[in-house]
């Protein structure tokens, strides 16, 4: 058995452990053994408000896409399964195109010259150009629109495993269709709520395209501190002490996640 899983396992060895073993080591030894880069993100300022506006913008976005991509998932639950296949063909669509495109897609949709500021304006609704880019607000609303797909599958995947004839007992029951949801329905979707939102606030947690071209420099998550600490500073301690950082912060929602589903769920092996 052993011998089946060697592949498997050097695999995992050469692309997994390896580098991230360089990764921490690379964060506590810098001519002799320090701990010094791990101090400076514990204690400088531009650590802790580059980690708490990673975590603001992640958690603004899992929330925006559960709401967004909630009903959708319902939609395409409730609809015959042609027009299922169709909506779900939508949602998908944006992963043939790389997200560098679509980044710069609505960096020419929101920026003040852009479609939005001109519709607008022809519109009589500004006088003036809106800052939609180069800030929180344009970052959100890419990051919304990339990580979204990731929000809709899960959900999809757990409503379909819920029974239809639990709405028709409820129904008959003499439950309103409202209240036949939020007693019945809602409850059994949750795994997918917690899968989709663990997946998107994850993925959000590590974004470096979409904030750096939509940020405009202003809005410094995490990845970009990684990248400036190696590209402008030569800082690869400093960079590996961050990535370390946030490794650990994703392990351990992974952890609390997993107290409650099944990491198999949030991953989409079920």
């Amino acid at each position: 058995m052993l011998a089946l899983v060697s592949p498997a396992l050097l695999v995992i060895l050469a692309l997994i452990v390896l580098p991230v073993g360089w990764l921490a080591w690379q964060s506590i030894y810098h001519d002799g053994f320090t701990l010094e880069n791990y101090r400076r993100v514990f204690t400088e300022d531009i650590y802790w408000r580059s980690f708490a506006l990673t975590f603001e913008i992640s958690l603004a976005v899992t929330v925006i896409a559960l709401l967004l991509g909630y009903p959708v998932a319902y939609l395409a639950n409730s609809v015959p399964k042609g027009w299922s296949i169709l909506i779900l063909s939508l949602v998908v669509l944006p992963f043939w195109t790389s997200v560098l495109v679509r980044a710069y897609a609505w960096l020419a949709l929101l920026q003040r010259t852009g479609v939005i500021n001109q519709l607008l304006r022809y519109l009589d609704v500004i006088s003036e150009p809106l800052a939609l880019v180069h800030n929180t607000f344009g970052t959100v609303v890419a990051t919304v629109h990339i990580l979204l797909p990731f929000m809709v599958l899960p959900l999809y995947a757990t409503m379909q495993k819920i029974p239809g004839d639990l709405m028709q007992a409820g129904a008959s029951l003499g439950a309103s269709p409202s209240l036949t949801f939020f007693r019945v329905f809602l409850p059994l979707s949750l795994p997918g709520v917690l899968a989709g939102c663990t997946m998107v606030f994850v993925l959000c947690l590590g974004f470096y395209i979409t904030p750096e071209l939509l940020g405009g420099g202003r809005t410094v998550m995490v990845s970009m501190l990684v990248s400036r600490n190696v590209e402008l500073y030569n800082q690869f301690g400093a960079a590996s002490a961050v990535a370390v950082v946030l490794l650990l912060s994703v392990l351990a929602i992974f952890f609390v996640v997993s107290r409650f589903i099944s990491l198999d769920r949030v991953l989409g092996q079920k």
